[in-house]
C-alpha cells in the first residue's frame, strides 16, 4: 500500500512538473507578450480611449436638439392682460413644452480643426501602441538571449565540473601514493571550486531571467521555460531572406502629434472670428382657463463674438505656435537619434558575425591545444600549471562561442528594432 501511494505521488509530481514547463520559440513568445501582457493591454486601452475622444469630438458637428417640459402649480395668481379675460378666473397651473435645435455653421473652422487634431492624436496613440509592442518584443528578445547564454553556461560548467572533479580525484590518489606534490592537488581543487562557483552563479542567472520572463508573459511563478533554439535559428534564417518595410513607430507617433500641434494654431486663431449658428424651435404652453398656445415655431440665426479675444487671444496663438515648434524640434531630434541607433546596430551586427567566426575557430584551437598539453602532461613533458591553464582556455573558448551564438541573433533583432521592423521580422505573417 505504501509502495502504491509513493508511486502515485511520484506520478503526480511528474505531471505537475510537466505542467510547469513551457517550450517556446521566439516568435511564440513575442506573439504572447504583444497580445496578452499587461503592458500591451494597457497600450491597447489607451488607443481605445483616444479613438473614443476623437469620435466624441466628431459628434459636435451634428445639430443639437433638446426637449424640455414644465408643469407648475400656481396659487393665488393675479391675471392682468389686455386680452378680454373674464373676471373671477382662477389660474391654478401652467404647462410649457419646448423643442430647440441648433446647428453650428461657422466658428472660424475651430470645430473642423479640433476634429482633425483629435484624429491626429488618435493616430499618435495607435503608433504609441505599436511602439509599445516593439519594445516588449525587444525585451523578450533580450531576455531570450540572456536565458540562452545562462543555460549554456550551466551546461558548460556542469561538464567542466565533472572533469575537474575527476581530475581532483585522480590527483588525490597520486598524492596518496607519493606520485605528486600536494601543491598540484591544491591547484586542481581550487580550480574545481572556481568552476562550482561559476556554476552556482549561472544557475542563479537562469532563475532570475526565468522569473522576469514569467512576469512578462503572465505565466505562473515557477514555470520553467525551455527555449526552442532550433526553431529560433530557422525563423531567423527565414527572416534574413525577406525584405521588410519599416519606419519607427515612435517617430510616426511624434509626427502625428506635430500635426495635432499645427492644428492647435488654427484652433487658437479661430477665436478671432465670430460664431454663427442656425437655430430653430417649437413652443407650446397652456395657462389654464386663460391661454393656450400651440404650433409656435421659431427659426433664425444666432451670432456671437467675444470682443475681448482681439486682445486676449494673442497669447493663446503664441502658446499654440510654441507647442508646434517644440513638436517639430522633437521630431528632428528623434530622426537624428534613429539614424545614430541604426548605424550602431548595423555595425554591432556585422561585428557579432565576425566575432562568431573567430570564436568558432578558437574552440577548435583550444581543443587541439588541450589535447597536445594533455599528451605532454601524460608523458611528463608539461606540468600541472600547463594542464590547468589549457583546460581553462578550452572552457573559455566554449563560453565565448556560446555567447557569440546568442549575440548574433540579439544584434540582428536589435537592428530590426532600430529600423522599425522587429515585429515584422519575428511574425512576418501578422498584420
Amino acid at each position: 500500500m505504501k509502495f502504491k501511494f509513493l508511486f502515485v505521488l511520484i506520478l503526480f509530481a511528474s505531471f505537475t512538473y510537466a505542467q510547469d514547463t513551457k517550450t517556446l520559440s521566439l516568435k511564440q513568445a513575442v506573439e504572447l507578450v504583444t497580445q496578452q501582457s499587461d503592458e500591451a493591454l494597457l497600450a491597447a486601452q489607451k488607443e481605445t480611449t483616444a479613438k473614443l475622444e476623437w469620435e466624441s469630438m466628431k459628434n459636435n458637428q451634428y445639430p443639437g436638439f433638446k426637449l424640455s417640459g414644465q408643469y407648475m402649480q400656481l396659487t393665488n395668481a393675479n391675471i392682468s392682460s389686455p386680452l378680454n379675460v373674464g373676471s373671477g378666473v382662477k389660474v391654478s397651473s401652467l404647462m410649457i413644452g419646448q423643442a430647440n435645435a441648433n446647428m453650428p455653421v461657422f466658428n472660424g473652422f475651430k470645430l473642423k480643426n479640433s476634429i482633425a487634431a483629435s484624429k491626429s492624436l488618435y493616430d499618435a496613440q495607435k503608433w504609441d501602441t505599436q511602439h509599445a509592442k516593439e519594445e516588449l518584443a525587444l525585451e523578450v528578445v533580450e531576455l531570450f538571449a540572456d536565458l540562452y547564454k545562462a543555460n549554456e553556461m550551466v551546461t558548460l560548467f556542469q561538464e567542466n565540473l565533472k572533469s575537474a572533479h575527476q581530475r581532483s580525484t585522480d590527483f588525490t590518489a597520486m598524492v596518496d601514493n607519493g606520485l605528486m606534490a600536494r601543491n598540484d592537488l591544491l591547484k586542481a581543487q581550487l580550480q574545481e571550486s572556481n568552476v562550482q562557483l561559476s556554476l552556482d552563479n549561472a544557475i542563479k542567472n537562469v532563475n532570475i531571467i526565468t522569473f522576469r520572463l514569467n512576469e512578462l508573459l503572465n505565466y505562473p511563478k515557477g514555470t520553467k521555460i525551455n527555449i526552442d533554439i532550433d526553431t529560433i535559428k530557422r525563423e531567423m534564417a527565414a527572416s534574413e531572406l525577406q525584405q521588410f518595410d519599416g519606419t519607427r513607430s515612435d517617430l510616426l507617433a511624434l509626427q502625428s502629434r506635430e500635426i495635432a500641434a499645427q492644428k492647435g494654431i488654427q484652433i487658437a486663431k479661430a477665436n478671432y472670428y465670430p460664431s454663427l449658428t442656425l437655430i430653430g424651435g417649437y413652443i407650446a404652453f397652456d395657462l389654464k382657463d386663460v391661454m393656450t398656445v400651440t404650433n409656435a415655431m421659431n427659426f433664425g440665426v444666432g451670432i456671437s463674438y467675444d470682443v475681448a479675444s482681439i486682445f486676449k487671444n494673442k497669447k493663446e496663438v503664441q502658446l499654440a505656435r510654441s507647442k508646434a515648434e517644440t513638436a517639430q524640434k522633437a521630431v528632428k531630434i528623434l530622426n537624428e537619434k534613429i539614424e545614430t541607433e541604426t548605424l550602431e546596430a548595423q555595425e554591432n551586427y556585422a561585428l557579432s558575425r565576425k566575432q562568431n567566426q573567430v570564436y568558432a575557430l578558437g574552440v577548435d584551437q583550444a581543443n587541439e591545444n588541450y589535447r597536445i598539453v594533455k599528451d605532454k602532461y601524460d608523458n611528463s613533458l608539461a606540468n600541472t600549471n600547463d594542464l590547468l591553464e589549457a583546460d581553462v582556455q578550452q572552457l573559455q573558448s566554449k563560453i565565448n562561442f556560446a555567447l557569440s551564438q546568442a549575440d548574433v541573433a540579439l544584434k540582428y533583432y536589435q537592428l530590426q528594432y532600430a529600423t522599425g521592423k522587429l515585429i515584422q521580422s519575428l511574425t512576418p505573417n501578422s498584420k
